[in-house]
Formats: structure tokens, C-alpha cells, sequence
């Protein structure tokens, strides 16, 4: 593989956690997006966006220094590349550096950020007499992670050259049984309540127990340099995956976030004019994500209404909102009253796009984003009004309902009051006067018989009969001629009827009048 230099991977990143603490979760961060030109954001720039440096981490770092290392110059290259590991660290992370031959030794334990200390605190040659005890180095290791106050975030790395081969006396005689059963079960406790990495390197050809590390520590990444030559790379690759699991898992927090959309018109738009402007707000609800929307088109299901005015591709930063000035097009169907007046309706706001980040490419496939694909509508019902109908039909409607009344009233006359014919004779009651002759005509007729007095006035009243239709008389007569005092009576042809002290008879058909003549 070739070769890194230390200045790069400097750039490249820091840390080697997986998530960070719940205090950097709790603040938003400021995102990187595409660089200029329309490029991705480079994995470097992301890692600073996010503030990779403010996560403390754990690192325990397992260096062997049993006799076979001191072949090959296997050892003094370990000390010299270990530092492209530790160059990546931040003064946040915590280091626990050990050698293992026959047992563990503690070598530096303290915080990061001094590499030349760091690598200083190891001895400057490996134990020609010493053995390989692979388990005891990994107990070391988990007792370390397993401290109090130790951070949410820990790695393991493990170089060696050769196969477990413990001394006597060891707890763990072999390469596999109860003892490493044990050790596994404490690895996957530490899992629970914080994310651990591991990675081994072997540093020989040959068989190494370098695989161990990964019976204990679920998901190790054992590293398989063709030559010791290569340990610089491997350890780059080492810590760059580190620094990957570490935004994965500060952005595992934005899973379930994503871009929402809401309509600001909330007491309606009026699209009396036949448009209208309102107001449409997209907002990110990522805390470290940058998200853009493309494809971004509006329109509104139900009344025929067309919105324009969103641009194609929108990008938002973590928790950043953006308002949107859209035209609405189209008008409100009035219905068949021709009136002035307002009408509503409530359409369906549907949006469509596919939200994306700009960071997708850069971290994938290490890190992968999973977020909303669609952008979600908070308030789907979106109210509309519009003023229809006409002030000049309502003069016109009231007109048309007067004449239709007085039409009504004409015709219920017509049908109601026939014409009256024939005379009605009036008399007192009692008495031997003749009587007036009130020739009956029109649709009503003036009662003030000259010979007897009085006032009152007479209609007809057209009923059926098996006969056929006959036209009866309605008489009101009072003799002083008030009104107030009138008396009302129904006559049939032919018949007579007393009112108010008079008689009135009917004679639809009288024939002619006598030669003596009768009063009119």
C-alpha cells in the first residue's frame, strides 16, 4: 500500500470514537456543504464540520515485545509509525499504551495530544526471553475500558508478530476455553453501554494471534499488512475508520430527522382575481446534517389551483428554515347563485422531491445516512377564499321576486275572484220596502243602496260543485257604513242572507227588468 504522511493524516481528521458525548450532542453545529464548483465536501472537511476533535475517546493500544519482534526490525518500525496513529488523536482523547510479552505493562496511561511522550514511554528494545500472552493483554485491555469515567467511545488495537504462546502460570494456557469465554462476555458488556472498535495487526506472514483479539471484540477489523513496511498505512486506515464510526455515530441522531413544509396562509388565500401570493416554508430538522431537496415541485389537490415559484433544488442547513414566496393561479367555483358573496374551499397540499445531503458520497460506504426521502407536509389543508357572484344581479333578483309576488298575487285573484254577474236585491229584513237592485259586475262590487242606506262591499268566490263550478257571493255590510262594525256573509245563487239587519238576495240570472222598473 502506499504510504501516508503524517501531515495528511493530520488533515484527514482526528479521533478514533464512534459517537460523541451527550454535552456535543446537546449543540447544533454549523454543516460543511458542497465545495465551490458543485463538488462534495471532502471526508476531512465533513470531520471538522462536525467537531470530531471536541469527542474525547478511549484508546488502548497493544504493542508486543516478546523476543521474535526484534526481527525484521519489526519493533523500531512499530515505534516509528505508532506516531501516524497518535498524530491523530486530539488532547480530548485518553490513551492507555501497554506492552505484552510474559505479562502486560502499563507504559503510558494520560491524554493525548503528545506523541512524542507517548512513543518515548516505550522501551527502547523488546524482551529477548520474553513470551506471547495474547489473553492477558486483552484482560488488561478491557480492565482499562471498564474504568469509572471512562468515555462512551473505545478502540482496541492490537500488533503482534506471533501466536498466543503465554508463560506458565498464565490464566489463559490455551488460545481458546472458559478463560476467553469469559473475556468475550466482558467485551459485550462494555458494547452495551459504550461503542468499541477493534483492530489487529499482525506483523508476520506466518501464523500470528493477531485473529484473537476478534473472539473478544465483536466486528474486529484484522488488518493484514504484506510487509511490516505497510504498518503505517494500516495504522492510517486504522484511525480513519475510527474517525467514519465516529460520525456515524454522531449522525445516527438525524435518522429520523428531515425536511418539513409548511404553509404560512393560515387565514386563507384569496383568489378573488383569479391569483393570489402566499408564503410556503421548508425547515431542516437535522442537528449536524446538511440536507438538500431536488425535484421540488408544489400543486394543491381539489380546487383547479397551480402554484409556481419554488426553485428546483433547495439546500438547508441543520435546523435551518427557508420561506418561500409562491403565485397561486386558478379560480374557485362559484356555483349557480348568482349573488354576491364569499366562498371557501380547503385544498391538499402535496410537495414533491427526494431529500439527499451532499455528505452522502464522501462518507459512504462507511457511513451510511438514513433520512426522510420525502419532504414531510405538516398542514396538508391548505384554505382558499374568493368573492363571487355580482352586485348588480341582487337589484336584478329582488325586482324579479317583486314581480314574480305580484304575478302570484294576479293570478290567485284571477283564479280566486271571478267576475260577478247578475243582481243582488237588498231590503231591510223586516219590512214591506222594495228592495234595491244592485247590478253585480267586474270582480267586486260598492254596496250603498240608495233606499236603505248603509255601506258594504261584495266578491265572488268560485267553488265546485257536482254541478259543475258556481260563483258564490261574499257580502260585508254594516248600516252606519263602518267598517269596523261590518258583518260577513256567503250567498249562493238564489239564495238570501240577512247581514247587519239587511236581506240580500242573490239573482245570478234576473232576465229583464220589470216595466215599473226596480231602484238601482
Amino acid at each position: 500500500m502506499k504510504h501516508t504522511s503524517p501531515s495528511w493524516a493530520f488533515r484527514f481528521g482526528r479521533g478514533c470514537a464512534v459517537v460523541l458525548t451527550a454535552a456535543l450532542l446537546a449543540a447544533p453545529v454549523t454543516a460543511a456543504h458542497a465545495a465551490p464548483g458543485g463538488q462534495d465536501p471532502t471526508r476531512a472537511e465533513i470531520y471538522r464540520a462536525l467537531a470530531l476533535d471536541q469527542a474525547p475517546g478511549d484508546h488502548v493500544i497493544l504493542v508486543d515485545t516478546s523476543g521474535s519482534m526484534a526481527q525484521g526490525g519489526r519493533y523500531s518500525t512499530v515505534r516509528s509509525t505508532l506516531r501516524r496513529f497518535l498524530d491523530g488523536l486530539t488532547p480530548k482523547d485518553h490513551v492507555a499504551l501497554f506492552t505484552f510479552d510474559s505479562r502486560p505493562e502499563p507504559r503510558y496511561i494520560g491524554p493525548a495530544g503528545d506523541t512524542a511522550r507517548i512513543v518515548a514511554s516505550l522501551p527502547s528494545r523488546p524482551d529477548p526471553a520474553g513470551d506471547t500472552d495474547i489473553g492477558a493483554a486483552l484482560n488488561t485491555a478491557l480492565t482499562e475500558l471498564g474504568r469509572d469515567g471512562a468515555a462512551p467511545v473505545a478502540s482496541v488495537v492490537l500488533l503482534t508478530d506471533g501466536e498466543h504462546h503465554p508463560p506458565r502460570g498464565s490464566r489463559y494456557p490455551t488460545a481458546s476455553g472458559t478463560p476467553w469465554a469469559q473475556l468475550h462476555q466482558r467485551a459485550q458488556a462494555l458494547t452495551a453501554r459504550t461503542e468499541l472498535a477493534g483492530y489487529a495487526l499482525p506483523l508476520s506472514s506466518g501464523a500470528t494471534g493477531a485473529d484473537l483479539l476478534g473472539r473478544v471484540v465483536e466486528g474486529t477489523s484484522v488488518l493484514r499488512p504484506q510487509s511490516i513496511q505497510d504498518l503505517g498505512g494500516y495504522l492510517a486506515r486504522a484511525g480513519d475508520r475510527a474517525r467514519a464510526r465516529k460520525a456515524a455515530g454522531l449522525l445516527a441522531g438525524d435518522a429520523d430527522r428531515g425536511v418539513r413544509a409548511d404553509w404560512q396562509d393560515t387565514g386563507g388565500t384569496d383568489l378573488s382575481s383569479g391569483s393570489a401570493t402566499a408564503k410556503l416554508t421548508l425547515r431542516s430538522t437535522t442537528r449536524h446534517l446538511p440536507l438538500t431537496v431536488d425535484g421540488l415541485r408544489a400543486s394543491l389537490a381539489g380546487p383547479s389551483v397551480a402554484i409556481a415559484g419554488l426553485p428546483g433544488r433547495v439546500t438547508l442547513e441543520p435546523g435551518e428554515s427557508r420561506t418561500f414566496d409562491v403565485r397561486l393561479t386558478g379560480r374557485l367555483a362559484g356555483g349557480p347563485l348568482p349573488y354576491r358573496r364569499t366562498e371557501h374551499a380547503d385544498a391538499t397540499l402535496r410537495l414533491t422531491g427526494r431529500v439527499g445531503s451532499a455528505w452522502e458520497r464522501p462518507l459512504a460506504p462507511d457511513v451510511g445516512l438514513d433520512i426522510p426521502r420525502a419532504v414531510h407536509v405538516e398542514r396538508k389543508s391548505v384554505p382558499l377564499r374568493a368573492t363571487a357572484g355580482s352586485v348588480v344581479l341582487l337589484p336584478a333578483l329582488a325586482a324579479a321576486l317583486v314581480l314574480v309576488a305580484v304575478g302570484s298575487w294576479l293570478w290567485w285573484r284571477r283564479i280566486n275572484r271571478p267576475l260577478l254577474r247578475g243582481v243582488l236585491l237588498v231590503a231591510p229584513a223586516f219590512g214591506e220596502q222594495l228592495p234595491d237592485r244592485v247590478v253585480l259586475a267586474g270582480r267586486r262590487g260598492v254596496l250603498g243602496p240608495p233606499a236603505v242606506g248603509g255601506h258594504g262591499r261584495v266578491v265572488g268566490r268560485l267553488r265546485s260543485t257536482e254541478q259543475g263550478p258556481r260563483t258564490d257571493l261574499r257580502i260585508w255590510y254594516t248600516p252606519d257604513g263602518s267598517t269596523a262594525r261590518e258583518t260577513v256573509a256567503t250567498c249562493a245563487p238564489g239564495g238570501r242572507v240577512v247581514v247587519g239587519g239587511m236581506s240580500f238576495t242573490y239573482v245570478a240570472d234576473p232576465g229583464p227588468a220589470p216595466a215599473s222598473g226596480w231602484p238601482r
